[in-house]
């Protein structure tokens, strides 16, 4: 998932949520125009500011893992979950924010069903 996020981002085929969505897609049968669900949510237009591929990823992860996808986001980010604070501080640029999310969204969501 990541590789796909990645490259559809790099594409600038859509913003930093709509990566993370449209590689969740791809992968799950069902997932497909995902992407489309989070098109107001980039460039620090998230909810709360929230990183949109942060957003995105804990969205479609559901709320039993949105938490600890925060938590494992904020360890890569010293702390930092908004857009606007990890622009302002240069900890990581977009792309690399997409890679993360989409990672900890494949590894949270696995979890969360293997639970089921």
């Amino acid at each position: 998932m990541k590789k796909t996020a990645s490259e559809y981002h790099k594409a600038r085929r859509g913003n930093c949520a709509q990566s993370v969505a449209f590689a969740w897609g791809s992968k799950f049968a069902g997932g497909r125009g995902a992407e489309e669900l989070f098109a107001g949510c980039g460039g620090g237009r998230a909810p709360g500011g929230l990183c949109g591929a942060v957003f995105a990823s804990c969205e479609l992860a559901g709320t039993g893992a949105a938490e600890a996808i925060k938590q494992d986001f904020a360890e890569k980010t010293g702390g930092l979950l908004t857009c606007k604070a990890i622009r302002a501080a240069k900890v990581m640029p977009c792309s690399e924010c997409v890679e993360v999310a989409a990672e900890l969204l494949e590894e949270h969501a696995r979890k969360v069903n293997s639970h089921v």
